[in-house]
């Protein structure tokens, strides 16, 4: 059992109406629903979250490891824990607008986040990927970026399915820190 829960039904103020079912909040999450710090349009300087974090540090930007073209940074509103993206510096939005200088650190940069991710947590696979366009699902379309999630056997439960809540077991900061301390040297 988790930790607090008991077989009891507990009384559920202001939840509707009281049934066994333990709540977990996650109020973080609205600021994704809502779409908060989302850009207002397609432009470098119109609010874009991937052409701000480089100015900032490692730990506030949550960057776990800084190329010369590109730089890899945790997913603020992650699928699974670890979730990393490899974005570009420049702001472009098309995989075919890149460079051949930004298609080859993209590339070795994820390299590098998989063995990472192995080395820290263990990971038994990944999914990764880019959304290509609002159509394609990407949330922020107007700014290239790859999603390298790490998956574990067992690691899919009702929680996403049900609950629409992903449960992630650290703190963004102490998994940047684990991650950049795992990443490899060359």
């Amino acid at each position: 059992m988790l930790h607090c829960m008991t077989s009891e039904p507990e009384q559920q103020l202001g939840v509707g109406t009281q049934d066994a079912f333990q709540r977990l909040w996650t109020p973080h999450r609205m600021a994704y629903i809502q779409g908060e710090n989302k850009p207002t349009g397609p432009g470098a300087g119109d609010g874009c979250p991937f052409c701000s974090i480089p100015a900032k540090s490692d730990e506030d930007g949550l960057v776990v490891r800084r190329g010369e073209q590109v730089y890899a940074v945790l997913n603020l509103y992650p699928y699974n824990g670890g979730h990393l993206m490899v974005v570009p510096y420049r702001h472009v939005a098309d995989y075919t607008d890149l460079t051949d200088e930004e298609t080859a650190e993209l590339a070795t940069l994820t390299k590098q986040a998989m063995t990472a991710l192995r080395t820290a947590s263990g990971a038994h696979g990944f999914n990764i990927g880019m959304n290509q366009g609002t159509v394609a699902g990407a949330g922020i379309a107007a700014h290239l970026h790859q999603h390298i999630v790490p998956r574990w056997g067992g690691d899919t439960n009702f929680m996403p399915v049900v609950g629409h809540t992903r449960v992630l077991p650290q703190l963004l900061a102490d998994t940047r820190k684990m991650l950049a301390e795992a990443w490899p040297t060359a």
